[in-house]
Order: structure tokens, then sequence, then C-alpha cells
């Protein structure tokens, strides 16, 4: 694909988005990189006093570590598909300016999610022994999973990018949908709560992230091997919204300069 093609002769610029990314995120904060571990562990704290006295008939077991391997893989998540919408927009600049590969801005955008993320596993790990809970082999498909994860965050960021720039208002709407998307999501709850509620149960069923994050919880909390069965449903997802968000991203990158 052309993608590859792009990414590897200009391999030193993403080199340089990405550490970009990474470094410019928190630039002038105090606490600076911190806080890529602060936001995700102040929401556990608020969710494992609030969630149990919410649900008082749901005992959800090692419910601290069932919160924090949830909350963080969806914070990655999270914040590749929210920055990644903006990030044409917010480099016209040098879009108008010079040419380059423009799916590097956003391929950049999901790598430095992705490390930031492995970073971040190191917090899972630490609640994961400090709470009893231990770690086990399991633990090598973590990449895996990531991995399926980031492709379908790619895949969607190539899409929003790049409508972003033709309709404004998107990355408002994008934050409203995410928001659904993280209730919509056995993220602070378990999937059996809503075993009896029909439709609103199929709906979480068929999320894409209901898979990934039962198998972050089954090599970190449960020490088991992923249904395999979900991971290939999100993984053949995944690449689908890829081939599908590159596509519609070649084909309006080219108004680009014209509309930013």
């Amino acid at each position: 694909m052309q993608i590859f093609k792009n990414l590897y002769e200009y391999r030193e610029l993403l080199k340089t988005n990405v550490k970009k990314d990474i470094r410019g995120k928190y630039k002038g904060s105090f606490l600076g990189v911190l806080w890529s571990f602060l936001n995700p562990l102040l929401q556990v704290i608020v969710y494992a006093i609030v969630f149990p006295y919410l649900m008082r008939g749901a005992t959800i077991e090692n419910y601290v570590v069932y919160l924090v391997t949830g909350i963080i893989p969806w914070t990655f998540f999270n914040t590749v598909v929210s920055m990644g919408t903006t990030v044409i927009k917010a480099n016209e600049g040098i879009i108008k300016k010079v040419y380059f590969p423009r799916e590097i801005l956003v391929v950049s955008q999901v790598i430095s999610g992705l490390i930031n993320f492995f970073i971040s596993c190191v917090i899972i790990i630490l609640f994961c022994l400090g709470f009893g809970v231990g770690i086990s082999i399991h633990l090598i498909l973590v990449p895996v999973i990531a991995l399926i994860q980031a492709i379908l965050a790619l895949g969607i960021v190539f899409i929003l990018s790049s409508v972003n720039v033709y309709i404004q208002d998107l990355e408002y709407i994008v934050t409203f949908i995410l928001n659904m998307v993280f209730y919509g999501t056995p993220i602070i709850y378990e999937l059996s709560q809503f075993s009896s509620a029909g439709f609103l149960y199929t709906l979480i069923q068929i999320n894409p992230m209901t898979p990934l994050m039962s198998a972050y919880r089954d090599v970190f909390l449960y020490h088991q091997w992923p249904d395999p069965s979900g991971l290939i449903y999100v993984g053949i997802l995944s690449l689908i919204v890829l081939i599908v968000g590159y596509y519609v991203f070649r084909k309006l990158e080219k108004g680009f300069a014209e509309q930013l």
C-alpha cells in the first residue's frame, strides 16, 4: 500500500512528529508528562469511591484493579481519537507551506498514544501487585491487544481528521460520542449486569471496545488467555475500518490546503 511507502520514505519526519506529540502534549505544565499517569488515576479514584454506592447490588471482585484495567486502555483510545480528530487543523500552517504525506500526522498521533499506553501499563502492573492480584505469562498478549486497538483507532482517526477539515463542528460531536461509547463499554461495570437489558445488552456486546476490555482484563486481572473469537472479530473490523478510513483520507486530503 502507498501508506507504507510514504511512511518509510518520510520515517525521519514520522519519528520527529512522534517525539513532538509525546513531549509537547503537556509542554508548559508543571507536572508535564506525569499527567499521563495522573488523569487515569484520578478517574479510578472517583469511580472507586462513587460507583459502588450507585450500584449497591453489583459486587465486582478486585474492583479497583478492574477499574484500572478498563480506564487506562480507554484513556489510550479516547486520547488518540479526540486528539487525532483535530490533528490536521492543528497543523494547518505546515500543511500550507510544505509538502509531505499528510497521513504522517495521523500515524504519529496513534504511535505516540500507543507509547504512552505501554508506559501507563506500569500503573496497571503496580496495581495488580499492590492489590494482591499478581501478574502472569498472559501479559505477553498485551502488545497484540494494544496493536488491534491502535489499528481500530487509526482507521477512525483517518476518517474523523479528514472530515473535520470540512465540517468544523465534528470535533464537538466526537467528544459527545466518545462519552456515549465510554458508558456503552464495560469499563466501570460488568457486561453481565445488563444481561436482561435486551437491545442495550446487544449493543454493548457488539461494541468493539467490549472484547478489547475483556481481553485486557483476562491477561492482567484473571490470568487467562482472552477469547480468540472476540479478538478476531475486532481485528477484522479494525482492518476494514483502516482500509475505508485511509481511502476516505486520501480522497479528502486533496482539498486540505484550500479548506484550512
